[in-house]
């Protein structure tokens, strides 16, 4: 029997007539439609679902892929298609191009004037999210698998990161916690640490548990360095870079789409790794080569810079945290006077900006608050799954108006289930 014919065998056949048309270009036979229902039947075509400068109708309130500023969005579209004018997308071009080139070297830039970055640390853009780097850090800045290290848990994130060290060096785990649950953190000078250790490692902001470190500690061994995973509260605020040896933060909670890990390494630590390390986990690797060792993730680098320049524009970090303060600041307030309606179980001193996490006394009421917020238009406030009740997370994109929307929500909600 033969077989059936296809555009493409029919077009091989006789290649002097033109294909048949697509099935699906065909009109069909059953369906006839008015010029006057078209005018008056809502429009599936991509202009039509476009809104307003301002108003896309979603308060984003996820742990990330977080909400990006809207400015950046819109600039983006622009250049999606057509960059400045070279007749290519800015996700189509070479990372080895002149265009590229400018654009990874102005993000380092102002990244740099943002953050006050010494000159004597290099900045570099990876792969493999911020979880990569729990093995990078040990293999870079240990001699050695049997070289010890200090580890201060203050939720999940620092568990994962110790847990990873103890492939690559002897993690000391000199406080923990996960006995009350992550909610606080305990003074410095509580806490033994190891005078050998190589470093001491921290997670600056829990973006699970929603406990963030004020103040940093200082390595007890003087020829130690303080390591933070700042993945959720990254340029938030202003942070003296020069206290830490090694900050790095996945992009996609503060300051770009996911895709793109940056690290602020000092110098002086590149180039010592461990014979273990592959290639793409040695610093120096991409020291060496401003982050082009091979094919970075290009757009997210470039969405990055978009929202360097817009922290930039508004004023710097210390604007920034000013904003940030305030929308915390209203959140917490509403939590804290509901009666105990609402519980957030942090410790006050130590509470997270940027992660809210809350429950309801009655728990079995947090299901139709997370429901009702989402029809009303505040999406992504279900709490991480090991933790449960809700979460929102209000990072620097997040409009002062998408916190005032969802307090009035929260006092409405109370209003009604008394």
């Amino acid at each position: 029997m033969a077989a059936a014919a296809t555009p493409n065998s029919f077009l091989l056949q006789n290649p002097l007539r033109p294909s048949p048309k697509p099935l699906a270009l065909r009109p069909n036979p059953r369906f006839s439609v008015s010029c006057a229902a078209v005018t008056s039947a809502p429009s599936t075509s991509p202009a039509a679902h476009a809104a307003a400068p301002g108003d896309r109708g979603i308060f984003n309130f996820a742990p990330g892929p977080a909400t990006l500023p809207e400015p950046v969005l819109l600039k983006a579209q622009a250049d999606l298609y057509n960059y400045r004018g070279s007749g290519m997308s800015i996700m189509e071009m070479s990372h080895r191009g002149k265009e590229f080139d400018s654009v990874i070297k102005k993000a380092e830039s102002d990244l740099r004037l943002l953050l006050s970055i010494p000159d004597d640390f290099a900045v570099l853009f990876l792969q493999g999210g911020a979880t990569t780097q729990f093995a990078a850090v040990p293999l870079n800045l240990c001699s050695s698998t049997s070289d010890p290290t200090d580890y201060l848990v203050t939720g999940s994130w620092g568990d994962k990161a110790f847990k990873e060290a103890q492939k690559f060096c002897k993690p000391n785990l000199i406080w923990s916690g996960k006995s009350e649950k992550y909610t606080k953190i305990p003074s410095f000078d509580e806490i033994p640490q190891n005078p050998d250790a190589k470093y001491l490692h921290i997670c600056a902001n829990e973006t699970i548990h929603g406990v963030e470190f004020k103040d940093y500690p200082m390595p007890a061994n003087k020829n130690s360095i303080l390591i933070a995973d700042m993945s959720s509260n990254f340029c938030s605020k202003p942070v003296d870079v020069s206290k830490f040896g090694v900050i790095y933060a996945g992009a996609q909670k503060n300051v770009g789409p996911s895709g793109v890990t940056i690290v602020i390494v000092r110098r002086d630590l590149i180039g010592s790794a461990q014979e273990i390390t592959p290639v793409m986990l040695d610093y120096k690797t991409h020291a060496d080569s401003a982050s082009l060792y091979n094919t970075p993730p290009c757009f997210a680098i470039y969405m990055c810079g978009l929202v360097f320049e817009h922290l930039l524009e508004q004023g710097g970090l210390v604007e920034i945290e000013k904003k940030n303060a305030k929308k915390a600041g209203i959140l917490y307030d509403t939590i804290d006077g509901s009666g105990g309606f609402y519980v957030c179980p942090v410790e006050k001193s130590v509470r997270s900006p940027m992660n809210v996490p809350f429950t309801l006394q009655k728990s079995e009421l947090e299901k139709k608050f997370i429901e009702e917020a989402s029809k009303e238009g505040m999406v992504q406030l279900k709490g991480h799954r090991s933790v449960g009740g809700m979460r929102a997370s209000i990072y620097n994109a997040m409009p002062l108006a998408g916190v005032e929307k969802l307090i009035a929500f929260m006092k409405d909600f109370q209003a009604r289930h008394p």
